[in-house]
């Protein structure tokens, strides 16, 4: 993927398994977010193709690619902000799933998932009273009121508290447990490598190393690019 000559992304394949919770790590501008993009539609890759199941999406666009079972959340959540919790999410779920849902399935919908991360109670408030957690917790429930087979995080644990964290991590588990393939950026690493089965490092838009964590925390070429040659299990 180029942007003006610049390789944001140079000769780079991924293989999301289907079922896994592969992680995607690497230094500001490695090009994890155009990666997202590129899976998400937002971005056409310059050379190269996204496949899904084994069918070509590249020419798809991001609203088609979500009726096909592809959605992600944004690093930065942006709610409509004089909308209640409630009708954020059912949005999503009249707009963004494959079959036909009806208004009142879609507040049904909203609010189960909104009880699941913790804002049940909060539901028929207006979303510019939130958190950031509560934000990040939002934006986790309009992905998944799309119905989706693949969800995209980016840094969705970013900013939140030590107790939100472990919140957070115990949600992303349960959603691959139902059967979800999971693809997530994050920062904050011990997070990460909690959730993760693989993960995969990018550095200055190229392919850098692939493994387990336990793999990935003792690649020396990781820690040099990533960290400067500090340990990579020490950040958190």
């Amino acid at each position: 993927m180029a942007f003006d000559g610049l390789r944001a992304l140079d000769d780079v394949s991924l293989q999301l398994r289907q079922g896994e919770i592969l992680g995607l790590i690497g230094p500001n501008g490695a090009g994890k977010t155009t990666m997202f993009n590129v899976i998400a539609g937002v971005c056409r890759p310059t050379h190269g193709k996204a496949l899904f199941h084994g069918r070509d999406i590249t020419s798809l666009s991001p609203h088609q690619r979500c009726h096909l079972g592809i959605a992600r959340t944004f690093q930065t959540a942006k709610p409509f902000l004089n909308m209640s919790l409630l009708e954020n999410v059912a949005v999503g779920a009249l707009y963004g799933t494959r079959g036909k849902m009806t208004q009142a399935q879609s507040l049904e919908k909203a609010a189960e998932l909104l009880g699941r991360v913790g804002l049940g109670a909060a539901k028929d408030g207006p979303a510019s009273g939130l958190t950031l957690g509560q934000r990040k917790k939002l934006e986790l429930c309009r992905a998944l009121s799309t119905d989706p087979e693949v969800l995209l995080l980016d840094e969705v644990v970013a900013g939140l508290s030590p107790t939100e964290v472990g919140e957070m991590v115990e949600v992303i588990r349960a959603i691959n447990a139902e059967g979800v393939t999971i693809l997530i950026i994050e920062h904050v690493l011990k997070a990460l490598m909690a959730v993760s089965g693989r993960v995969m490092v990018l550095n200055f838009g190229k392919h850098l190393a692939d493994g387990t964590p336990q793999e990935i925390v003792n690649n020396d070429e990781v820690i040099r690019a990533y960290l400067g040659g500090k340990a990579l299990h020490a950040q958190s």
